[in-house]
């Protein structure tokens, strides 16, 4: 699956197409493969960036992270990553019915994790908590994201452009109530006190 990682940003078309002539693939191998290294990416240089870098509020000096809290904090979102994933993948499986498309519960769940690969790899930005440089590069990953879902979708599945258009906004929509409730799930846990501790 990484070897697709650059076919995806330069020609997705041709891409899709190659990815879907691929083999079979478990659920298991997939994940252990593909998403928890992919998934890995944002956790990890959110780690590096709120430990060893920080973030500026005005003129005050930079905050950060104890590395017992950004850990806890990395493995959250990595876990919550893996579930959407593995969420996004079940719905649609669940929702190619409606299109007449057969795929397998692994061959949704990778078009998930392909689909989402800009989110991943836009994580990196985290490196350097800055707020503007996240909204850019978050805005940019989630555009995207958006536009390997339309263009993918129809080719993947093999269905009829304007049914892909409908499917794909279909998919859209729940991811962004995935996205959503994941961030519910965070304030709450924030609200329990299991939310983020500074070194100052």
């Amino acid at each position: 699956m990484i070897h697709h990682v650059l076919g995806l940003f330069t020609h997705p078309d041709q891409e899709w197409q190659q990815i879907r002539g691929e083999g079979e693939e478990s659920i298991g191998h997939l994940y252990l493969t593909h998403t928890l290294i992919l998934a890995a990416i944002p956790a990890v240089s959110a780690y590096i960036g709120t430990t060893q870098v920080g973030w500026m509020i005005g003129d005050h000096p930079p905050v950060v992270l104890t590395s017992a809290s950004a850990v806890w904090m990395g493995l959250m979102s990595y876990f919550a990553m893996l579930a959407g994933v593995a969420v996004m993948g079940g719905f649609i499986h669940w929702m190619a019915r409606t299109y007449d498309a057969t795929p397998s519960l692994a061959r949704c769940v990778a078009f998930a994790t392909y689909t989402a690969t800009p989110l991943f790899l836009g994580g990196m930005a985290a490196i350097y908590p800055h707020m503007w440089l996240g909204m850019m590069v978050g805005l940019a990953a989630v555009c995207y994201t958006v536009y390997l879902l339309y263009v993918g979708l129809p080719v993947f599945m093999g269905v009829h452009p304007e049914d892909g258009f409908m499917f794909s906004s279909s998919v859209l929509a729940v991811g962004l109530v995935v996205l959503v409730a994941i961030m519910a799930f965070t304030v709450v846990l924030w609200g329990v006190g299991m939310g983020p501790e500074y070194t100052n």
